[in-house]
């Protein structure tokens, strides 16, 4: 008897549109408790071949093996914490020279705004004033919000390694739990789909990781060449806010150009800080990104940033981070299940990525042209639209 029910196209898209609705209003209600497993379940990827690693070559106990793994990821974060500690605190000493030099900046402008637009100094200080009543007040609640969302951090980061842990520890039996889900038949295509997920995931972590080690490399000598002061603390932090697409490279630029102003006011600093994130971005985007970030799950740039948007929406910074590992994690199952293949085809990205014009090759972004050629082959008969009729060619030829 066949158990496969099957669903008109309109009941089919109701189901998908509530399936969606349901899975964000879930995500969003338990956030707090969602994304510190995903965060885990992402860094349990990333140290499962050491894990391999210590249990292979070196005959640890499976136990032993991953508490190393574990307490290794641990221990250099804990050293990059303590390194940024001690350059923050310095960097917060020179504080009062960042005022000054902020204040020799706002007299320039304020001077320029005099000259151009004939407003004396009282009357903008009167326009800044009035835009800025309230700051007071929404300065006070975006404090208590950052203290709320500094101890929640606190709290993830005391559960992120001990969630991990477990899961590494238990990987057999959660692997078990979801072969008993299936039928037998299908436990080839489950394998599949697993293994592509870890393929995918793995290699998305670790070419952010070496991209966030080269940008910091980039911005760090880039700042050094032109004379900024904390460029060592600057450019990790570039490189680690990179690590938030499209949104975290401007908070970096911003803060790079604050802290420049502890060295000298002059202008020509800002203009080198501003030209090395412009120039660091460039060779990002258009050669590491390609040749490092390799993911093996290809999702166009609308799906991407529709999705970092929805993660924003749902959990801030940790859904941006988390937003496109989730989406390749769906289109590996998508691809692979074939009601759900359309979906899949849509996140994908199936653009050819350059043309070559005299031996030269240069990037290629033209949606009238597919990378593959992808040959429909149906038995329907194509509907004939004319003045007089809508039968189709196969009933005209049976009548």
């Amino acid at each position: 008897m066949n158990d496969i029910l099957k669903f008109p196209f309109y009941a089919k898209l109701t189901l998908v549109l509530l399936s969606i609705m349901a899975i964000i209003f879930i995500f969003y209600m338990g956030q707090d408790i969602l994304i510190p497993v995903m965060m885990s379940f992402l860094f349990a990827i990333l140290l499962y071949p050491i894990v391999q690693f210590f249990k292979s070559k070196l005959y640890f106990p499976h136990v032993l093996a991953v508490m190393l793994a574990v307490l290794l990821f641990v221990l250099i974060f804990i050293g990059l914490f303590v390194f940024l500690s001690f350059q923050i605190s310095d960097f917060a000493a020179d504080f009062d020279k960042i005022e000054r030099n902020i204040n020799i900046h706002l007299r320039n402008i304020q001077g320029f705004v005099r000259d151009n637009f004939h407003l004396s100094s009282r009357e903008q200080r009167q326009y800044i004033d009035t835009a800025t009543e309230d700051s007071m007040e929404k300065g006070k609640e975006l404090i208590g919000t950052t203290l709320m969302s500094f101890t929640d951090t606190l709290v993830n980061l005391t559960l992120i390694p001990i969630y991990t842990f477990l899961i590494l520890l238990y990987r057999t039996h959660f692997l078990l739990f979801l072969s008993k889900l299936f039928k037998k038949e299908n436990h080839e295509q489950l394998k599949d789909i697993l293994t592509n997920i870890r393929v995918a995931i793995n290699s998305y972590i670790v070419g952010l990781i070496i991209e966030m080690i080269l940008v910091s490399t980039m911005t760090t000598l880039g700042f050094m060449v032109i004379g900024v002061k904390y460029a060592i603390l600057l450019g990790i932090i570039t490189g680690i806010l990179n690590l938030i697409p499209y949104i975290g490279i401007l908070f970096a630029g911003v803060l790079s150009i604050v802290a420049s102003l502890t060295g000298s006011p002059d202008l020509s600093i800002i203009l080198g800080v501003i030209v090395i994130t412009v120039v660091v971005q460039l060779i990002d985007n258009n050669i590491l990104v390609p040749m490092i970030v390799s993911s093996k799950v290809e999702i166009n740039a609308f799906v991407s940033i529709v999705g970092i948007i929805i993660g924003g929406a749902i959990a801030g910074v940790s859904g941006m981070f988390l937003a496109l590992p989730i989406l390749a994690i769906l289109k590996v199952i998508f691809d692979r299940i074939e009601a759900l293949e359309p979906w899949g085809y849509l996140m994908g990205d199936h653009l050819p990525k350059t043309y070559t014009w005299r031996s030269i090759k240069f990037p290629l972004f033209d949606s009238d042209i597919s990378s593959k050629k992808t040959i429909i082959k149906t038995d329907i008969a194509i509907p004939t639209f004319t003045e007089t009729t809508t039968e189709s060619d196969v009933n005209r030829t049976e009548n």
